[in-house]
């Protein structure tokens, strides 16, 4: 078991140090790919919303579904079709869960949303502060004699 953990242990040291020295190298194409990074979860972010309007919109046709398919079963009833009336029940109550989940899903789906809005704007400070610091130490190194 040691030994497998010192192996292990080796292995990741070894793969780390050559990222720990290219990172430090890399300097400004850092700075070029965290704005990358954010412009792209900038994209990803605006496909989550547009996915959720979908769902929203699938949600609320759910639910007009379902208020037609109760009409139906009433009027089965009325007909005296009460075999087609069991069976409409029965399937409306899976609609009904069906739709429970996806909004609970739906919900789920804004909270990670808004928190990845949060991240987005906390990483873009940190990019914008990150430059400011790389620029400074670039005019303090630029004035040292």
């Amino acid at each position: 078991m040691r030994g497998r953990f010192a192996l292990l242990t080796a292995l990741a040291l070894a793969l780390s140090v050559p990222a720990v020295v290219s990172a430090q190298a890399a300097g400004d194409s850092d700075i070029k790919k965290d704005r990358k990074d954010v412009r792209h979860d900038r994209r990803e972010l605006h496909g989550d919303r547009k996915d959720i309007r979908h769902d929203t919109k699938d949600i609320r046709q759910d639910r007009r579904d379902i208020r037609q398919d109760r009409r139906d079963v009433r009027e089965d009833v009325k007909e005296g079709d009460l075999k087609d009336a069991r069976q409409d029940r029965r399937e409306l109550r899976g609609d009904r869960r069906d739709v429970r989940q996806d909004r609970r899903d739906r919900r789920h789906d804004v909270r990670d949303a808004h928190a990845d809005r949060r991240d987005l704007r906390q990483d873009r400070k940190d990019v914008h502060s990150d430059q400011e610091h790389q620029e400074h130490q670039q005019q303090k190194k630029d004035s040292t004699p």
